[in-house]
């Protein structure tokens, strides 16, 4: 398409001399617009679809591809052998029964703060590996007894808890008297700290050995929740019809992963997309920049046009010359842009840790976004979009500067010079 003679004519053009120097440095700020914008686009998009990837891949860890919960705080009846059933169901590959509780949790230290006491058996705690994986202090084998307890490391941050402090547990389900319902309270040791990468739950949940949850809550023998965990969380509409047949005649509710996030994750889309038009305007504008460039180009290259049309050059061969000069602009910026946002992408953590150290802020507050750290994946797919975006719109700005310079009538031209 592009002959001999336009890419030498073209490469001329693009190397400025001397009296040339303005064009020259819009062509370069143009280059540097596409290159932030591609950039910004690429590290904004990858961020978004990274958090939203690793925070449905986390909750999915710790919550389950379905959740059967018991209604109103209710126990479920004949749990062995609803678990029996479940676990037939074909694509099951667990059935994990717990005990949750509402409760308010205060130490020595001072402060109380809400949370859920999860009660679980040794075995299923080990088996749930966002927890027994991620253990930063004290050992899961001490998680015995009917005094032990686990807690989140940002609970034990905000009390300054160690392994072998204390931990009061209220619950507001209490014995009846006379004066009205007392809360039960008793005292628990932590055995152990675990990060399970989400704030939230790190801050609010606290496991206890079922038998134990069972005996505070008054709940002998009795779970009011089942997570089940399948081959492959996409399953879920396969496994509904036999799920809802084990499930008859029980007073519950049943949620899956898609249900339960659905609100969450259909807002980051939206903020996603919202921020791809919104940063894609930087594109736009850098776009811009290189039509007004390329019209100042044609303009002072008027006379050299004439004398190229005079020597035989056809419109079209003038049309792909100006075609080249804003296609480099706009090709190089993309490229250059790229290859900043992927770099940037796969070191921002490291980048979020050394601005966080220098400036001694915090970039990124976990307990606002729910996951402790920036996610440093790239979502290819995104990075390809954000390429074309780029491409087209540079070509596209020098679409119309071009077909000027190959309507220059090289009379008129050299009249005026």
């Amino acid at each position: 398409m592009f002959g001999p003679f336009e890419r030498a004519v073209a490469g001329r053009y693009l190397r400025a001399r001397k009296g040339e120097r303005f064009v020259s440095i819009i062509a370069i700020f143009s280059l540097v617009g596409i290159a932030l914008g591609v950039a910004t686009l690429i590290v904004v998009t990858s961020v978004m679809s990274g958090f939203q990837q690793q925070l449905v891949t986390r909750l999915l860890a710790v919550n389950g591809d379905v959740t059967v919960t018991a209604y109103a705080g209710r126990q479920i009846d004949n749990s062995q052998q609803l678990l029996h059933r479940i676990r037939a169901i074909p694509h099951v590959v667990s059935a994990i029964p717990m005990l949750d509780g509402q409760a308010l949790f205060t130490t020595n230290n001072g402060g109380a703060r809400g949370g859920i006491v999860r009660g679980m058996t040794l075995d299923d705690l080990s088996a749930l590996h966002s927890v027994s994986d991620h253990i930063v202090a004290g050992d899961l084998n001490n998680f015995t007894g009917d005094d032990a307890i686990i807690v989140g490391a940002d609970l034990a941050q905000s009390f300054r808890l160690q392994v072998g402090d204390s931990m009061t547990v209220i619950s507001p389900q209490g014995a009846a008297t006379a004066f009205g319902t007392i809360p039960r309270i008793r005292a628990y040791k932590v055995v152990a700290i675990f990060d399970a990468g989400l704030s939230d739950y790190n801050s609010s949940i606290v496991f206890q050995p079922l038998p134990a949850a069972q005996a505070f809550f008054m709940k002998p023998g009795g779970i009011t929740q089942i997570q089940i965990r399948l081959t492959n969380p996409d399953l879920v509409s396969e496994v509904a019809r036999p799920l809802v047949q084990a499930l008859q005649g029980q007073q519950v509710l049943v949620r899956d992963w898609r249900h339960a996030n659905d609100t969450l994750v259909s807002v980051l889309q939206v903020q996603k997309d919202t921020m791809f038009i919104v940063l894609g305007m930087i594109v736009l504008v850098a776009a811009f920049n290189v039509i007004s460039s390329l019209i100042m180009l044609v303009k002072d290259k008027r006379a050299d046009i004439a004398v190229l049309r005079t020597l035989g050059a056809s419109s079209g061969a003038v049309l792909r010359i100006f075609l080249m000069c804003g296609a480099f602009v706009g090709v190089a910026g993309t490229a250059i842009g790229t290859v900043i946002g992927v770099v940037f992408c796969h070191n921002i953590v490291a980048i979020q840790h050394t601005v966080e150290r220098i400036t001694g802020g915090q970039v990124f507050d976990s307990s606002v976004f729910l996951l402790t750290e920036l996610p440093n994946t790239i979502d290819w797919g995104d990075v390809w979009r954000v390429i074309a975006l780029g491409l087209g719109l540079s070509l596209l700005a020098t679409l119309y500067p071009s077909w000027r310079a190959a309507r220059t009538d090289p009379v008129e031209a050299l009249r005026h010079e």
